[in-house]
């Protein structure tokens, strides 16, 4: 087998892989499925985490993810798709950043990689095990790496600022913690 038919073979091995976590993953904000909380849950733990509202937000971040996730696993629109996928694993990373690293306490490890993984295959391209390849990339050229990364990564800087800017006014509702005092002394 020539060496570029096994690269295209892994690439359409991790395409399917993260592709079908991705989908799994979005599905369970979505739709309930595999023990998620479907829309409504979502949209109740979205505003819990500052992602308001709470309702669009668990719609985009489940779209982002399945969505990503099923035209990762066809090789469609591989940029916009891994650039998709990406983005919205970055706002699980921020809410898992709180407690480190490693996904055993509760890290962000699991959403980086995610959002590493498919980030990698929208810049790489999907191989020519793919529908981008059947339609001779029509969706997968330099212009559209670009554009899709570019909007990605705004979309997501505005999605995190504006929840930090709503979890500092939630925090400054509640008033100063017990550690106030020592803070002034």
């Amino acid at each position: 087998m020539p060496l570029t038919h096994r690269k295209d073979l892994g690439l359409l091995a991790l395409r399917l892989g993260a592709g079908g976590v991705l989908i799994a993953h979005g599905a369970q904000k979505l739709f309930g499925w595999f023990g998620g909380a479907g829309i409504e849950g979502t949209a109740r733990g979205m505003e819990h985490m500052g992602f308001t509202p709470g309702r669009e937000s668990a719609i985009a971040a489940g779209l982002g993810e399945a969505g990503g996730g099923a035209l990762l696993a066809l090789g469609l629109a591989t940029p916009a798709a891994g650039a998709a996928a990406a983005g919205a694993m970055a706002g699980a990373a921020a809410v898992h950043a709180p407690a480190g690293f490693f996904a055993q306490g509760g890290g962000f490890e699991y959403p980086a990689f995610l959002g590493f993984v498919a980030a990698c295959l929208g810049l790489s391209g999907p191989g020519c095990f793919s529908l981008d390849h059947l339609t001779r990339h029509r969706l997968d050229r330099p212009a559209t790496v670009v554009m899709a990364f570019t909007l990605s990564a705004a979309a997501a800087t505005v999605v995190l600022n504006r929840r930090a800017a709503t979890l500092a006014a939630a925090a400054e509702a509640s008033g100063p913690g017990p550690d106030a005092d020592r803070q002034t002394a």
